[in-house]
């Protein structure tokens, strides 16, 4: 022993040192980039995969808050999901908002962008009038719309005025449902403007250059340019929409509660009046795992059948 540590002495004495173990720069900065995005991605697991695998087990059981027990019953709440007509209209209702919806915003904000793009004076100011709404809180847009498509609002005060009927609005089984479609339109229109103005600025100007030579008029230059090349745009702004309004949820909550007659009940403000009202929570997670299919499913499809490879 004594020897060892003479031996250890010497070596210092003659400049020898223990081996160190260093890390390199480029590993440092790896080590600290996947550090850095260790934090969000458990932030996402804890707060998005392990609830949503969590609502797969609830699903399979009869889940009664109050109740310590709660047995396994299979498929039974699935089973009394499509057995519920009131499941089955949410259905029905969710995929008029869908069709409409997505139509409608695609088409408002790509005719909006096109406009923009011919405007030099107050562009900025139009931009920013357009994309004002969707930065507006969604209760206190449902809200005001609520008031004035009251039976005593102002829409009916017009109406009156010029001499029409007043019109039950939001009080009507056939008519409440468009109109709620319509605000959530009005309301992202100017995120679908934003989105194509960055399309159509990256479309290079040589094509509408030779387009122009070779006298191709606005119409054809639409079709045979800008909507090939915009195709990534749209493709996104489908998926995104489509989500949206597969969830719609506060704006139906906050304008009719569903009614009336649940001519305007969704999927999501149905499964959460089940949690949450008749605390009914394995047939409510039941509706959210086929809410998650049917998302993943349209999503899927969609990409298939809308994404194409676009060569400059």
């Amino acid at each position: 022993m004594e020897e060892t540590i003479k031996q250890v002495d010497i070596g210092r004495k003659q400049g020898h040192t223990a081996p160190r173990f260093t890390i390199g720069y480029h590993r440092k900065r790896y080590l600290f980039i996947y550090g850095c995005l260790l934090l969000p991605l458990l932030f996402f697991f804890t707060v998005r995969v392990i609830p949503m695998l969590y609502s797969f087990n609830v699903s399979f059981h009869q889940w009664d808050m109050l109740s310590e027990e709660k047995p396994f019953v299979g498929l039974a709440n699935y089973r009394a999901l499509f057995e519920d007509a009131v499941f089955l209209t949410a259905i029905r209702n969710t995929a008029v908002y869908v069709v409409l919806g997505v139509l409608g915003q695609l088409a408002a904000g790509m005719a909006i962008a096109l406009l923009l793009r011919r405007i030099v004076f107050l562009r900025g100011f139009f931009r920013a009038v357009y994309f004002l709404p969707y930065i507006t809180s969604v209760v206190a847009v449902s809200w005001v719309f609520r008031w004035i498509l009251m039976k005593n609002g102002i829409a009916n005060s017009w109406l009156l005025a010029w001499g029409f009927d007043a019109q039950p609005f939001l009080y009507s089984t056939t008519q409440a449902i468009f109109l709620i479609t319509a605000v959530m339109v009005w309301q992202h229109i100017g995120f679908q403007m934003l989105i194509f103005l960055a399309g159509l600025d990256n479309i290079p100007a040589i094509y509408y250059d030779a387009a122009s030579i070779d006298g191709a008029g606005r119409f054809r230059t639409w079709i045979h340019i800008t909507l090939p090349l915009l195709n990534p745009v749209i493709v996104f702004s489908v998926v995104m929409a489509t989500i949206g309004f597969l969830q719609s949820f506060t704006q139906i909550l906050n304008m009719t509660a569903g009614g009336p007659l649940n001519s305007t009940i969704s999927i999501v403000l149905h499964i959460y009046n089940s949690a949450f009202k008749s605390f009914n929570m394995g047939y409510a997670s039941a509706g959210s795992v086929v809410l998650f299919v049917m998302i993943l499913a349209l999503v899927a499809v969609q990409l298939k059948l809308v994404e194409r490879k676009v060569e400059h």
